[in-house]
């Protein structure tokens, strides 16, 4: 499949694809990278490149999962049109919806940041995650209805877990939820990071997670949190996440020797930043993902399906309410890559998360 050659005129390619088709020495290595992560997925309607080129964020989520899942050993059955993925890991057969949270209709677009990322208490988080838990929640009810309506019905689907896949791309520096957002729409628990920032001393074993209950929309309206916490949603079987699946994870295994990538992984001893070149840092694709699971599934999703060194995994006791997390003391969080292009007349450099 050829994604770069331009099947639209200019003023209908998207501001990403505009800038990584650029004839520029970084996007070399970061086609080579893509090309590799879309070696074997089928153009089943004839229209995925022209999406890629347009609205390029979807697409590039669909595109990343095909190569973590291959990654994971996934064998792939193309000859359904739905859902998404048909697919099949250490003998698990299980199906995923992939879907992007995306900007309102009057929301500032996630390619409109500023070039250089924001200092400390430039963001507020709590309205970011605000923000980010109204577009996470609109995808998966999406996606959700879609079930129920149309892909219930069919055959292979009816007696196999169903998974939604959710990146989120709905603001400038979506990347900063990491997983606080869809942690919170899932089980209601949110970590207040804007009232440790304030006072740190109040809490000397870190931020701590409480229950939200809900949050409200700009129109007055509210979204009931903790959707894994009942059996309201007990057809959806996992939700695979990553903020970090981002054009920043291309330039980070991209091997390039003029890229410096940032990255904030969890350890034992807390948060620990790394600074490499590109390439160095040893980051796989997989890095970054997780996997929650939902304790009222009809159709339970094995743990062993997605189990992988530094993948987390999530779950719960909806008794206790306590959840389990597995590999997250060892986990990537953050990433940011900055790209200096050495050109005739002068440096081109760029930021991606």
């Amino acid at each position: 499949m050829d994604l770069f050659s331009p099947q639209v005129s200019e003023d209908r390619l998207h501001q990403h694809f505009r800038r990584i088709s650029q004839n520029l020495p970084s996007n070399v290595y970061c086609r080579k990278v893509v090309e590799n992560w879309v070696e074997g997925f089928p153009d089943r309607d004839g229209k995925f490149v022209k999406e890629f080129q347009t609205t390029f964020n979807s697409s590039f989520w669909e595109i990343y999962l095909h190569a973590a899942l291959r990654e994971l050993g996934a064998t792939f059955d193309w000859s359904y049109h739905a859902p998404d993925f048909v697919v099949s890991i250490k003998g698990i057969e299980f199906l995923i919806e992939a879907t992007t949270a995306n900007a309102a209709q009057d929301g500032a677009p996630e390619w409109s940041k500023s070039l250089m990322p924001p200092q400390p208490g430039e963001i507020k988080f709590n309205e970011l995650n605000r923000v980010a838990i109204i577009r996470l929640a609109n995808a998966f009810m999406n996606k959700s209805s879609h079930y129920l309506e149309k892909y219930s019905k069919l055959s292979h689907v009816s007696d196999r877990p169903f998974v939604i896949a959710i990146a989120p791309f709905e603001q400038p520096w979506f990347n900063l939820q990491v997983f606080r957002a869809i942690e919170a729409l899932l089980f209601d628990y949110y970590v207040d990071e804007d009232e440790y920032m304030a006072d740190p001393e109040k809490f000397p074993n870190g931020p701590e997670g409480r229950s939200l209950g809900s949050v409200t929309k700009d129109n007055g309206s509210e979204i009931e949190l903790g959707f894994f916490d009942c059996d309201r949603f007990s057809h959806v079987s996992a939700v695979v996440f990553s903020s970090t699946a981002t054009w920043g994870k291309v330039e980070a295994l991209s091997g390039n020797p003029l890229s410096v990538v940032a990255t904030h992984w969890e350890t034992p001893d807390g948060i620990k930043r790394i600074v490499t070149k590109g390439g160095e840092i040893g980051e796989t694709v997989t890095d970054g993902l997780r996997v929650y699971h939902n304790p009222f599934a009809k159709h339970p999703l094995s743990l062993e399906a997605f189990r992988s060194d530094r993948l987390v995994q999530v779950w719960t006791d909806p008794k206790l309410r306590e959840m389990t997390f597995e590999n997250a003391e060892n986990a990537l969080h953050l990433r940011q890559a900055m790209i200096v292009n050495p050109t005739d007349d002068f440096k081109e450099r760029s930021v991606t998360e």
